[in-house]
């Protein structure tokens, strides 16, 4: 059974779900999504674990402050560490999708103490997004819509017609042969109507400068790249959808100069959703490694 419960950190009152009991295993959601997009992970693992899903601040139903600067990365980690030291009770496995992972890489960089094995699922690895932002036209342009998701207009254009654009990027789920349940699209659709939650989900966005330059937007040139700072000396696997439209495959080119001994697992038929399309897959993936 999975339940719902809040814990209240130094910086935010953060949402989570719970199912079972044992060794803790925490999920950690991407862009749109929230907790509940862990479900069919949370059933599965919660035979012999206690798994753990927290809302990310900003979406759902955790604390969503209103400033950018409240999603900065040092802060999305400190989230992560004190959620991981007060709910999981201390180090884990991590798994994380999208801008999870993106907090997770950082987690698992800063405090491998916490961390006993990293899943990322379709995330970059920091060093290589800013190589790839700065060498690779193709990529740069695959990230184009980040500066549509940075600028004013995003809350407006992102929430017409019933959040029509966000719904739409889960219309690649059934290539797995998993139909995309109505019911899903609703959950999400209530997640994005919390208060306040859309232009928070956005402000991840706003205050990272991994991305794209674009018209007064310097992004990943006006960067100083800490090569030393992101190195993860965590067991590590990734699983990669390749068909991943925003996120290249050439973001896995070099991964264990930062990754030593890091695990790949490519899934060529897979989208950025891999969790959604092939749960079976990437749940016998994830647990084979932790």
């Amino acid at each position: 059974m999975i339940t719902s419960h809040f814990v209240n950190l130094s910086g935010a009152r953060l949402h989570y779900l719970s199912a079972g009991s044992g060794t803790p295993i925490v999920f950690v959601h991407g862009f749109p999504e929230f907790s509940g997009a862990w479900t069919p992970q949370l059933h599965a693992f919660a035979h012999d674990h206690r798994a753990l899903a927290p809302d990310l601040r900003g979406f759902n139903l955790s604390d969503k402050p209103a400033a950018v600067a409240s999603y900065d990365m040092a802060l999305l980690v400190q989230d992560l560490r004190e959620f991981i030291t007060e709910v999981a009770g201390g180090p884990c496995a991590v798994v994380a999708h999208d801008w999870g992972g993106v907090c997770a890489w950082h987690l698992a960089a800063q405090h491998p103490e916490l961390v006993t094995r990293l899943v990322i699922l379709n995330s970059p690895h920091p060093a290589l997004l800013y190589r790839e932002l700065l060498h690779n036209p193709a990529q740069r342009e695959a990230m184009r819509y980040t500066l549509l998701f940075r600028s004013a207009r995003a809350e407006a254009l992102l929430s017409e017609n019933d959040f029509a654009r966000l719904a739409a990027m889960f219309a690649s789920w059934e290539i797995g042969g998993v139909p995309l349940d109505p019911a899903w699209v609703a959950a999400y659709k209530t997640a994005w109507r919390e208060p306040g939650a859309l232009h928070a989900m956005l402000n991840y966005y706003r205050a990272t400068p991994l991305h794209p330059p674009g018209p007064g937007e310097p992004g990943v040139q006006a960067m100083t790249p800490t090569p030393d700072a992101w190195r993860v000396n965590v067991p590590t696997r990734v699983i990669w959808g390749e068909r991943d439209g925003a996120l290249l495959p050439g973001l896995l080119t070099g991964l264990d100069e930062f990754v030593p001994g890091v695990d790949i697992q490519r899934l060529p038929e897979g989208t950025h959703w891999i969790a959604h399309e092939f749960p079976d897959r990437v749940n016998r993936l994830i647990r084979e490694f932790v």
